[in-house]
């Protein structure tokens, strides 16, 4: 017995070294895959009570609350900006207060709340207005207590999502071991995993709680999600007592204006390499990161100068006058991964319109089965492009990324621009079928009616599923680009700086839909006025969405351009000095040159 508690003893000693070396604290028990029942599991019952409100709330704002397609539209695209947007409060909040574990729980009761509101607008009479007959001079517009009280639902909504979006995947990643080989391979396949998880939800959203919403029930419909989302709240909390709760260590946005600050006030100090300022504190969570020549204006911020005082421990007596060379190069992180962000705004542009647009084409398409009576929810129809990710995910992580493995020696089989861009020119192939498919249905339509859809317009003969190639293409570009983005950020941040990460990213989501909005109000506006119609009339067989499409194409091409040229140029995360870095070097110094001479 004493034997084995001796073992045990020296076990335990040596394990607290190697957690010591690798920076972290010894007492931290990952335990990885053991917990993800509770956090998949909550993030599945989330997304099944979100999605299940949220995927068919275009069909609710037009046929339960009497609004335009293109006021509902923007409504809903207003919305996803708002909550994508609110991220960046959340994150600030969960860094330097609360932690990830607090943030999503209270976040998550506060999404319940809000699935809650909405339903209730459909279950009391009094909440919405009247129902409307075939024409559209006897729908009754709702009132203004009735649009307060549904938006007050959206703003919980929105509440739940500035802390969930960009905390679940990195409290997830954080349950797992950074520094072992067996920790990374979690946190890759994590990363596709949830992914998986996240689209079997969507599809069950799409399918059956949007069946029961269009042909049983609204109240019945909307309840079930928010009786989901009380669910998720349980599985979250049950599991408190196994998780990894990173402490909230200060926002990292401190950071990052302290470097800007002290570069600016440095700027007319030349660089000397024995002169910059190296110390990391003890209780950081970021990994040592080597010095590189991009951006090197900010390298300022690190020199040392007579005036710049030193405490005992080796830190800076004063953070605004003098920063580290690690504080640097985290904000240098920053600020390489921007330019790709920015070609993520336009990206998703495309993939907005199969789940705004494309529901419009579906009501206005035979979504007849098989000659059946039955017909396919129009807001159903994304389920196939959450079909083609959920197929297309474990292939790719399982055999895919294996295969590539093996010719080309890199962890994830090609690198994680490269998987980025595969995605871009997958969104164009998707952009360039819908416009087609847009076209043959609309000319059906005209020539071959089937019936007429209340308040929109004839019914095409095309059948529905011809919607499902460019769907597809969806879920792949997905599989690639989506995915791909959010494993970029997690791992090009700095460690304390994840949950921002998260934020940058939905940040990325807010943008497209605002941008989305206002290319569609500005192509309404003016093609209004053209010779050709509005080509985005509430009738969409008067109108030109084909033309809408295709502009959207040229766009992507243009973006895909952009993205090419942005990829030439990054340094991943914690790579050294190459021969592109000395050009740099070169042409910083002559920007230093510049910038002294002022």
């Amino acid at each position: 017995m004493n034997l084995v508690d001796e073992k045990r003893g020296t076990s335990m000693e040596k394990n607290e070294k190697e957690s010591m070396e690798n920076n972290e604290l010894p007492n931290i028990n990952y335990r990885g895959w053991k917990v993800m029942p509770f956090i998949i599991g909550n993030e599945t019952f989330e997304k099944l009570g979100a999605i299940g409100t949220l995927a068919n709330l275009l069909v609710y704002l037009t046929t339960v609350f009497n609004l335009s397609s293109i006021t509902a539209t923007n409504i809903v695209n207003i919305f996803n900006g708002s909550a994508s947007l609110a991220t960046l409060l959340g994150a600030f909040l969960c860094d330097t207060y609360f932690g990830r574990y607090k943030t999503l729980g209270f976040c998550t009761f506060a999404s319940f709340l809000g699935l809650l509101v909405i339903q209730l607008t459909a279950w009391i009479k009094s909440m919405h207005p009247p129902e409307c007959g075939n024409e559209k001079s006897t729908c009754i517009e709702p009132s203004t207590g009735q649009m307060s009280f549904l938006l007050l639902g959206f703003g919980f909504l929105i509440v739940g999502a500035a802390g969930i979006r960009p905390c679940n995947l990195a409290f997830g990643a954080d349950q797992f071991n950074p520094n072992t080989d067996s920790g990374k391979k979690g946190i890759n396949s994590f990363f596709n995993w949830y992914f998986f998880t996240y689209t079997f939800a969507q599809m069950v959203s799409l399918s059956l709680i949007v069946y029961i919403q269009s042909n049983v029930s609204w109240a019945l419909g909307l309840g079930i999600p928010a009786a989901l989302m009380l669910f998720s709240c349980v599985v979250y909390f049950t599991g408190s007592k196994y998780y990894v709760k990173v402490k909230a260590s200060g926002s990292p946005v401190t950071n990052i204006v302290q470097v800007l600050y002290v570069a600016i006030k440095k700027r007319r100090l030349n660089l000397t390499e024995d002169e910059f300022f190296s110390y990391i504190s003890s209780h950081s969570i970021n990994s040592k990161l080597p010095r590189t020549l991009q951006f090197r204006f900010l390298d300022k911020a690190a020199i040392i100068t007579p005036q710049d005082n030193i405490n005992p421990d080796g830190s800076a007596s004063d953070p605004w006058s003098l920063c580290s060379i690690q504080q640097v190069e985290e904000v240098k992180c920053l600020v390489r991964v921007l330019p790709i962000w920015v070609s993520g705004i336009l990206y998703y542009v495309a993939l907005v319109q199969q789940s705004t647009m494309l529901v419009f084409q579906a009501l206005q398409s035979d979504r007849t089965i098989f000659n059946t009576d039955f017909k396919i929810p129009a807001a159903s129809y994304t389920i196939f492009a959450m079909l083609s990710l959920t197929i297309f995910l474990p292939i790719y992580d399982r055999i895919i990324v294996p295969t590539l493995r093996r010719f080309t020696g890199k962890e994830g089989g090609i690198t994680i621009l490269q998987r980025i861009g595969i995605g871009m020119f997958v969104s164009i192939l998707c952009m360039l079928v819908s416009g087609v498919v847009e076209q043959k249905r609309r000319t059906m339509a005209i020539n071959n009616p089937i019936g007429i859809e209340p308040r929109k317009g004839a019914i095409s003969s095309m059948s529905g599923l011809w919607l499902v190639p460019q769907l597809t293409l969806a879920g792949l570009s997905d599989g690639f680009t989506l995915v791909g983005q959010v494993e970029f950020y997690y791992k090009q941040f700095p460690e304390n700086m994840r949950s921002l990460a998260g934020s940058l990213f939905f940040c990325g989501l807010a943008l497209s839909s605002y941008f989305s909005s206002f290319l569609i109000s500005v192509i309404h506006r003016l093609s209004d006025a053209s010779a050709t119609g509005n080509w985005l009339p509430q009738d969409l067989n008067k109108g030109r969405l084909d033309y809408f499409y295709y502009i959207i194409t040229l766009l992507e091409v243009v973006n895909l351009g952009y993205f090419v040229m942005c990829s030439r140029w990054y340094r991943y995360k914690g790579d050294g000095s190459d021969s592109s870095d000395v050009q740099l070097d070169q042409l910083s110094k002559q920007f230093d040159k510049k910038i002294n001479g002022v």
